[in-house]
């Protein structure tokens, strides 16, 4: 192989692995990272929740109520993950009452709840809110209709009893759908 042909070859090496670091980069700047930590696209909702610093609560929730089989399964799913903070606005006796294995279809209820079975990313939802004249309902896999609104470029999802989240990072692709984090626990009808 000649010196000519061996730097070619090189120079082609060199640039086909800066594309592909550059490439892996531009896929994880596409996703917004969670309480500072970067959210893979190709892995399950599942996998990047467990590495999301500000969901351990919801993460524990999802294992006291058997769903990681589920979210890990292969969706589409759109989930509405409410924060720890969040949860810390359930009273501690409450939501300590909930985790418990005799709760288990209450806990099930409130956390499919905020789980629907389509991928829907922020411009889509935002779309059928303005198609709807401003209000769209969200039928989610626990049987509660949310009402999703904008409020100023921010959406908002209104539960059954009232209750407001607002969507606080949009669009966290996952390998088996989409996560909005939100900063409210939404509740079915009481």
């Amino acid at each position: 192989m000649s010196k000519t042909s061996i730097l070619s070859a090189t120079a082609s090496l060199v640039l086909a692995t800066a594309s592909m670091a550059w490439g892996e980069a531009h896929e994880m700047s596409d996703n917004p990272t969670v309480g500072g930590a970067p959210m893979m696209a190709d892995m399950n909702i599942i996998e990047n929740a467990v590495n999301s610093p500000i969901h351990t609560t919801l993460v524990a929730a999802v294992q006291a109520a058997d769903l990681v089989e589920t979210l890990q399964g292969p969706g589409p799913f759109t989930v509405f993950a409410p924060t720890d903070d969040a949860f810390g606005m359930i009273a501690d006796e409450s939501l300590n009452a909930l985790l418990q294995p005799e709760n288990k279809a209450q806990l099930t209820q409130i956390l499919t709840c905020h789980v629907v079975g389509a991928e829907a990313f922020s411009d889509a939802i935002m779309g059928m809110i303005a198609d709807d004249g401003g209000a769209h309902p969200v039928e989610t896999l626990g049987g509660c209709t949310l009402m999703a609104e904008m409020s100023g470029d921010e959406i908002t999802l209104t539960d059954e009893n009232g209750r407001e989240a607002t969507v606080t990072i949009a669009d966290v692709d996952q390998s088996n759908g989409v996560i909005h984090v939100i900063d409210r626990v939404l509740l079915p009808q009481q």
